[in-house]
């Protein structure tokens, strides 16, 4: 058939010299003219196809040639890895926010985004000014058993100087094969308020991040799973903490978080969800231009509980693999959601080599729950999702016959408004004030509590307002700001001097309301510096624990599971 087709289609192209074999053709085949209809098609969809190579083409030889000039001719010297990086991430930010391109540099950051393993030292850290400082230690591995704390400033590694070096590029020195040797040379404050150099020797090994940090029992009934990311092995993480908490007899509920949880493996999604579903229930269908990438993914295993009340915790945090759990839970009315509305991920990526050890995450399909919904955001503005009012969403069922809508993440059954940090309290936080007296707490203090009883006293809070006073902080309000732009407005408009003593009156009065804010929002900023306290002693594991204590969604979730009328009526179509 296809020599046929190209033997038309060189017919074709002489048609003057062929015009009385055509002739003769259409006289004795009514067969060959159906042939040569064909052949005009595919003629025509080839034609296209080349059309749409050569316009590639073409832009990638432009591309080439500009390139070329601005780097033999422009007045200084170019990067050219740097040029054509910053190329590659303008071209992919035209598509969506997920589809990226991952360098050869950013490839193990990849490898540990995606398995949660690594060969290091355990420990995290943060840029401050021109240094690196360590913010997170974990629990066990090298770094806790060599004596590195948080806080500690990373001066050296291997007598390389890191002053001036970001805290991605430190990080990236302490990493290395599991056995091999690693000298960290911090420094470290003091209770008298100098700094001690001291040096560490620490043996690099692997390093696995947990995907499920904590679970226990929150009371004599209810117990709590938090899931961090869908890497590896999170399907058998939750299975075996369900199944571990099911060992209590008077076990009544389960409450299962996924605030925060920005998602990760496909696969993992479906094997979490068959923690609490069936067998062979569809948790996902995926739709793309390319048809083999549409799929439906059931589970295939045997549950570890159909019948346990659950409940689902999430946040704008929660996206891609936590809404697919989060909304078959929705979907089949498995258990009821608390919290805040999703982020709005509702599309797959899969990463293909491109060479040189680099890879491109390509945004290849979009997935839809049991009820038929996608939950992708239909349009962003500055890389977050933009909301659409609910009357322009289309409406779908659960199992039970409730109504849930797409277009823009999973929508609690039962909302709960997301506290708001004063501008005091994120002042602190972002110039690290309450990190650094965690740290000076922490050397004055060598124990505390255990991180579910801890608390600090109104003389240890006294003691953290004079610490801010030393430090000289200060923030600028909303309010600030607005009379900032009226001021200058006013003055474009020639209105300042009729108005410039009551300017002067409302930031006086300002300043004097802002003088106790640090009282008035002193219940949130001491659930900051608690939270910060208790990681230096009990890690990830304790500053859980803590946060449990005093906990809005958590708090509904033991009401609706401690009362059965009301955990089926939620469940129930209105």
């Amino acid at each position: 058939m296809l020599h046929k087709v190209k033997s038309v289609y060189r017919f074709l192209k002489n048609k003057k010299r062929n015009m009385q074999k055509l002739q003769s053709i259409y006289k004795h085949s009514k067969k060959i003219i159906f042939l040569l209809a064909i052949a005009i098609i595919v003629t025509a969809t080839v034609t296209d196809e080349d059309n749409k190579y050569f316009e590639l083409s073409k832009n990638i030889e432009i591309f080439a040639n500009l390139y070329k000039e601005i780097n033999t001719n422009y007045v200084d010297d170019t990067d050219p890895a740097g040029l054509m990086r910053v190329g590659i991430d303008a071209m992919l930010a035209s598509l969506d926010p997920y589809t990226n391109y991952i360098s050869e540099g950013q490839i193990e950051g990849y490898r540990i985004a995606t398995t949660g393993k690594y060969g290091g030292i355990g420990a995290t850290t943060r840029t401050i000014g021109d240094y690196t400082v360590v913010t997170g230690i974990q629990d066990g591995f090298a770094a806790d058993k060599g004596g590195l704390k948080i806080g500690d400033v990373i001066i050296s590694v291997d007598n390389k100087s890191t002053i001036g070096k970001k805290a991605d590029e430190v990080a990236e020195f302490t990493k290395g094969s599991p056995g091999s040797k690693v000298t960290i040379t911090v420094e470290r404050p003091q209770a008298d308020g100098s700094k001690k150099t001291i040096d560490l020797a620490l043996e690099r090994e692997k390093i696995v991040i947990p995907n499920v940090p904590y679970y226990g029992m929150i009371n004599d009934e209810i117990g709590y799973i938090t899931l961090t990311t869908f890497t590896q092995n999170a399907g058998a993480n939750v299975h075996d903490a369900l199944t571990e908490l099911r060992k209590n007899d008077n076990l009544k509920g389960v409450i299962f978080d996924l605030r925060g949880n920005g998602g990760g493996l496909l696969n993992e999604a479906v094997d979490v969800a068959n923690v609490f579903i069936d067998k062979d229930e569809l948790v996902v269908s995926t739709r793309g231009k390319v048809k083999e990438w549409d799929r439906n993914f059931k589970t295939n295993n045997k549950p570890v509980d159909l019948d346990i009340p659950l409940v689902v915790l999430t946040d704008k945090g929660s996206a891609s693999a936590s809404e697919i759990v989060s909304g078959v839970i929705q979907d089949l009315d498995r258990g009821v959601i608390i919290g805040q509305k999703s982020y709005g991920k509702g599309l797959v990526q899969n990463t293909v080599d491109v060479g040189y050890n680099s890879r491109v995450k390509v945004t290849i399909a979009k997935y839809y729950i049991p009820s038929g919904r996608c939950i992708q955001a239909v349009s962003y503005e500055n890389g977050e999702p933009v909301e659409i009012p609910d009357d322009k969403k289309a409406k779908f069922k659960t199992r039970n016959g409730r109504t849930v809508l797409d277009g823009g993440g999973i929508m609690p059954d039962v909302k709960i408004a997301k506290e708001e940090l004063a501008n005091i309290t994120q002042s602190l936080l972002r110039e690290n004030i309450i990190f650094d007296f965690a740290t000076m707490y922490a050397i004055k203090n060598p124990t505390i509590k255990p991180a579910k009883e801890f608390s600090l006293t109104d003389a240890e809070y006294a003691a953290f307002v004079e610490f801010v006073k030393r430090s000289q902080h200060s923030y600028e309000t909303e309010s600030e700001k607005s009379l900032k732009v009226l001021e200058e407005k006013a003055a474009a408009e020639n209105y300042l001097d009729a108005i410039e003593a009551d300017l002067k009156a409302m930031r006086q009065k300002i300043e004097a309301d802002k003088s106790n804010d640090i009282y008035t929002y002193k219940k949130q900023i001491i659930k900051e510096l608690e939270k910060e306290i208790v990681t230096r002693y009990y890690f990830e594991k304790g500053e859980i624990e803590l946060r449990l204590q005093n906990d809005a969604e958590v708090e509904k979730a033991i009401e609706i599971l401690g009362n059965k009328e009301l955990y089926n009526k939620t469940l129930q179509k209105q």
